[in-house]
């Protein structure tokens, strides 16, 4: 992520954990920080591919030798790369949401051309629908993530979920401790209706999933200890929902001192209570900051907020869907009726994914929300949201122009032709 950890919540010395109670009170005390609202960081993911063969998925010596030629993007955004070669541009903090996408914009051309003068192309999907799984990272992290999906009865979906996916992440400050409660559960109300309307991954591996966004399905397969909602009962303390979320969910890797996969189910609370040691040891507060950054729920509290639902989306969309979520967050007129419009679709989760916009409760809900986002933007944002706007009310999302192009042409023409930018 983008944001520096505050440094009144991060913790001075790694201790070990002696209880399961000081886990969860350390859980929920560091999980959210207090103060006002503003800054806005985006995160954009794109499958990179040979511009001469979509199907070949390029090495991780070809992309670092792009990485290694880049030179500081204007804006000052981080690059790094997923497990199966995926590129991800992080902006840092900004104050507010036109300034977050000034910066991805600019940072994003700089990128694009960087990686094309190496005869490679970026491209924006959800999922990736050409290639196999593949992963081609070879740090200690995602070696050892690849081992503990095997060792589980996710392999599929996690070895999919790290090599073929891609999002928009949008980071927001988690903003007055009074307000943490509505604004968690408004970020996680809002994802059926966004997902809808951002859905662009119609297909994975070559072939037509059903699902509008099979990104989506994709981490609805996976663990929902580890990748499901983290709300509770009521969602009214976001913390203990989170620190409950947490311990439950079973322990991944452990540093030995390089990431090794815990492949038996080893709840986090076991091993706080000392049940279990795992590298013959109990737990320290590193390890258990590590295993935080181990849960991918759609909605993962950082001391700020990562909204992590969005499939990825083109230039064409995705200023307009980030301006979208932050105004439905930050603004508070906006945010009440946003709430009111999402509520009868908060939970249908999987409807989204599998049907969008043409769910008539979620086209509803879709609609209604852009109008409030359209009545608060910016003259340079006009044009972007009109477009988006004609897209929902046709019950259409960004996948459904991939979907077309691919029943003309074929997949691989299709894909070639994004690979080299020409559509």
């Amino acid at each position: 992520m983008t944001f520096a950890p505050s440094t009144a919540a991060a913790p001075q010395l790694d201790s070990e954990i002696t209880s399961v109670e000081a886990a969860g009170e350390y859980i929920a005390d560091s999980c959210l920080v207090d103060g006002p609202l503003g800054r806005v960081g985006l995160e954009l993911e794109a499958h990179c591919y040979d511009t001469a063969d979509p199907f070949r998925r390029p090495s991780w010596d070809e992309i670092s030798d792009v990485l290694n030629a880049l030179r500081r993007l204007p804006g000052g955004s981080a690059v790094s790369v997923e497990p199966g070669g995926a590129v991800e541009l992080s902006s840092p903090p900004c104050d507010g949401i036109l300034p977050a996408i000034d910066v991805m914009t600019r940072d994003q051309a700089v990128l694009r051309s960087t990686f094309a003068d190496a005869g490679l192309g970026l491209v924006f999907l959800g999922a990736d629908p050409l290639r196999p799984t593949q992963r081609i990272n070879p740090g200690a992290r995602y070696r050892a993530m690849e081992q503990f999906f095997c060792a589980t009865d996710s392999g599929a979906a996690g070895a999919a979920m790290m090599t073929s996916t891609a999002s928009i992440q949008v980071n927001v400050d988690a903003g007055p401790e009074a307000h943490w409660a509505s604004r968690v559960r408004l970020a996680h109300a809002l994802g059926p209706t966004m997902i809808a309307i951002t859905a662009n991954s119609p297909m994975l591996g070559g072939e037509f999933s059903g699902w509008r966004s099979t990104r989506q399905r994709v981490w609805g397969q996976m663990d929902a200890a580890r990748c499901g909602p983290i709300l509770g009962v009521s969602g009214d303390d976001p913390g203990t929902d989170w620190a409950r979320y947490a311990l439950k969910a079973p322990v991944m890797l452990v540093h030995n001192p390089e990431a090794v996969a815990v492949t038996h189910h080893v709840p986090f609370s076991y091993w706080a209570e000392g049940r279990v040691l795992l590298g013959g040891r109990r737990p320290t507060t590193a390890d258990l900051n590590y295993h935080l950054t181990t849960l991918f729920p759609p909605v993962r509290p950082r001391q700020w907020l990562e909204i992590r639902y969005l499939d990825s989306v083109p230039d064409l969309f995705w200023p307009a869907l980030a301006f979208t979520m932050v105004t439905l967050l930050d603004d508070s007129d906006a945010a009440e009726l946003a709430a009111a419009a999402v509520e009868p679709v908060a939970t249908a989760w999987d409807t989204a994914a599998r049907v969008g916009l043409q769910d008539r409760r979620l086209y509803t809900a879709a609609n209604r929300c852009l109008a409030v986002a359209a009545e608060r933007a910016p003259a340079e944002l006009t044009e972007a949201m009109q477009v988006l706007m004609s897209y929902v009310e046709q019950g259409r999302c960004p996948g459904d122009d991939f979907a077309d192009r691919v029943i003309d042409g074929g997949v691989a023409a299709t894909v070639a032709r994004l690979v080299q930018g020409d559509l």
